[in-house]
C-alpha cells in the first residue's frame, strides 16, 4: 500500500493499515487538518463553506462520505457537487465564494488510487507554504471538532457541470456558430469517468451533431491505462478511422488533460494541445504565454511568431499559475495537455481546451492533421536515473552548470540547459530517489542522444 503526502494534497492506494494507504482514519486526519487551515485563513464570524467534488473512481463514494462528514464535524458547511471534473470543482469554489475545496481524484493514476486535491478560496491549488502548513497541522493533529450546535450542514448541488459549460459558451473566443457550421463528427474516449458526463454535454451545446462515444459510462472501471498517452489511445484511433470522423478527443479521469487524435488516426500530440490553443488565442489577443520547463519549445516558437514573450515556470500547476499572473499571460499550461485560460479560471481545463480548439479548427478550414503540420516538430525524450538517497543532487547540478556555462541555463526547478534548437532539463523527484532527465530536439534520435549525453555527464 502507498500513501504520499505532499503540498499539493494526499494520494494513495485504497486500503492498508493507518499511515500506509488511503483509508478512513487518514482521510479524517488530513481533511481535519485542511479544515483547520481553512479556519485559520478566514476572517470574521461567518459560517465557513467548502466544495467537495469527485471523479468516478470506484472508491469515490466512500471517500466522499468520510470527507464531507469530517468537514461537518469540524463545523464547516459542505456543498457536495457530486461527480464533477477538476476544473468544474475549481469553478464551483469561485461561483459560490467558498472558503476552499477538495477534489477527490487521483488524476491519471490507475483505479486503486485516489487522492485529496486541496483548493484555496480562489479555486486554485495551495501554495507551497500553505500546503506545508496543512501537513504540519495533520502531523501534530492540531484541530478542534465542533460542538453539537455548530456542526456543518451538507448540501448537494449537482448543477455545476452545466454552469461550467455555460461559462465556456459565454467566452468571446468560443465561436459556437463556426463550430456548428463546420458540421464536425467527433469521437471521444472518457475512460469511464466524469468526462463521460461533461464532454457530451459540452459538444451538444457547441452544436456538434455526431459524437461517437467510447467508454463514457462513469463507473470508474478504466478500460485501459487512463493516462492519455499514444500507447493507450489505439482504440480511439481505430474508431476515428472506422467512423470517418474529423477528430478524436481523449481526457484523463478528472478532465484536466486533453489529447487529440487526427482524422487519419495519427496523434496530434499531447504536447501540441496547448500549442494549438495558444496559437488561436494569440491570434485574437496579443499577450504573453507560460508553460513549465518540461514542456515543448513549440509554444515559445508560436508565441514569438505573434510578437509576444514566452516565460517558463517550475514544474507544477501552481507554479505555472503564479508565473502567468506575474507575466500577464492570457494563455498557458503544461505540455501534458493541460490548457489554462485565465479568462475562465486559473486551472487546467480540458473542456475549455476542446471549445477553443474546435473554434480554431472550424475557422481554419483545415483538417486536424493539416493544422498540426503548421507547427514545428519537436520530440521529447523522457528518462530517469535511480540515485542513492545520500547523493547530493545540488552538486550534480553545480557540475552541469559549470560544464555548460556557455549556454542559457534556468535553475528554478533543477536545471534546464538550452541549446540552439534543443534543451534538456534535469530535476530531482520530490517523492522518489530518482533524477528525471527530459530532453527535446528536432528528432527522436537527437533527443535520445542529448539525454544520454547528460546521463553520462552525471555518471562521471
Amino acid at each position: 500500500m502507498t500513501l504520499i503526502k505532499s503540498i499539493s494534497g494526499i494520494r494513495g492506494t485504497i486500503g492498508g493499515k493507518p499511515g500506509e494507504g488511503m483509508n478512513p482514519l487518514d482521510l479524517v486526519k488530513f481533511t481535519s487538518a485542511f479544515s483547520q487551515w481553512v479556519k485559520l485563513q478566514s476572517k470574521g464570524e461567518k459560517k465557513l463553506k467548502v466544495v467537495v467534488g469527485r471523479d468516478a473512481r470506484i472508491s469515490g463514494d466512500m471517500l466522499n462520505r468520510v470527507v464531507t462528514a469530517t468537514f461537518s464535524a469540524m463545523g464547516i458547511n459542505v456543498v457536495d457537487i457530486g461527480l464533477a471534473t477538476t476544473p468544474t470543482c475549481e469553478i464551483a469554489v469561485q461561483e459560490i465564494e467558498a472558503d476552499g475545496g477538495i477534489i477527490l481524484t487521483a488524476s491519471h493514476n490507475p483505479k486503486q488510487w485516489n487522492a485529496l486535491k486541496l483548493l484555496n478560496n480562489e479555486g486554485e491549488f495551495l501554495s507551497d507554504l500553505n500546503g506545508k502548513k496543512v501537513l504540519e497541522l495533520a502531523e501534530i493533529q492540531d484541530f478542534d471538532y465542533a460542538k453539537i450546535d455548530d456542526i456543518g450542514e451538507i448540501i448537494c448541488d449537482y448543477s455545476f457541470t452545466k454552469k461550467h459549460i455555460d461559462k465556456i459558451l459565454a467566452l468571446e473566443l468560443v465561436d459556437r456558430e463556426a463550430i456548428k457550421n463546420a458540421n464536425f463528427k467527433i469521437a471521444i474516449d472518457c475512460v469511464n469517468s466524469v468526462g463521460g458526463i461533461a464532454i457530451p454535454q459540452l459538444l451538444d451545446a457547441l452544436g456538434v451533431q455526431q459524437v461517437e462515444k467510447l467508454y463514457c459510462e462513469p463507473n470508474g472501471i478504466f478500460p485501459h491505462n487512463p493516462e492519455p498517452l499514444p500507447e493507450n489511445l489505439t482504440e480511439l484511433s481505430n474508431l476515428v478511422v472506422e467512423k470517418k470522423v474529423n477528430l478524436g478527443f481523449v481526457v484523463d479521469p478528472d478532465v484536466d488533460r486533453l489529447a487529440i487524435v487526427n482524422e487519419d488516426g495519427t496523434m496530434f500530440g499531447e504536447e501540441y494541445t496547448l500549442v494549438a490553443v495558444a496559437d488561436y488565442v494569440l491570434s485574437k489577443s496579443k499577450s504573453n504565454t507560460v508553460s513549465n520547463l518540461s514542456s515543448t519549445r513549440a509554444l515559445q516558437d508560436v508565441t514569438e511568431k505573434h510578437g509576444k514573450q514566452y516565460f517558463a515556470s517550475a514544474v507544477g500547476e501552481v507554479n505555472v499559475v503564479n508565473a502567468m499572473k506575474k507575466h500577464n499571460a492570457t494563455i498557458g499550461g503544461e505540455g501534458n495537455g493541460g490548457v489554462i485560460f485565465p479568462e475562465l479560471h486559473y486551472g487546467r481545463d480540458a473542456l475549455v481546451g476542446i471549445a477553443l480548439f474546435l473554434s480554431q479548427l472550424a475557422k481554419s478550414g483545415k483538417k486536424c492533421s493539416e493544422l498540426r503540420k503548421t507547427y514545428p516538430n519537436y520530440f521529447i525524450s523522457k528518462n530517469k536515473m535511480v540515485i542513492d538517497e545520500n547523493i547530493d543532487a545540488d552538486a550534480i547540478f553545480t557540475n552541469l552548470k559549470e560544464k555548460y556555462s556557455a549556454n542559457k541555463i534556468i535553475d528554478i526547478d533543477g536545471i534546464r540547459i538550452d541549446f540552439d534548437q534543443e534543451w534538456v532539463q534535469i530535476r530531482k523527484s520530490n517523492t522518489e530517489p530518482i533524477i528525471r532527465i527530459y530532453a527535446e530536439s528536432t528528432s527522436e534520435e537527437n533527443a535520445d542522444s542529448l539525454a544520454q549525453k547528460i546521463i553520462e555527464d552525471i555518471q562521471i
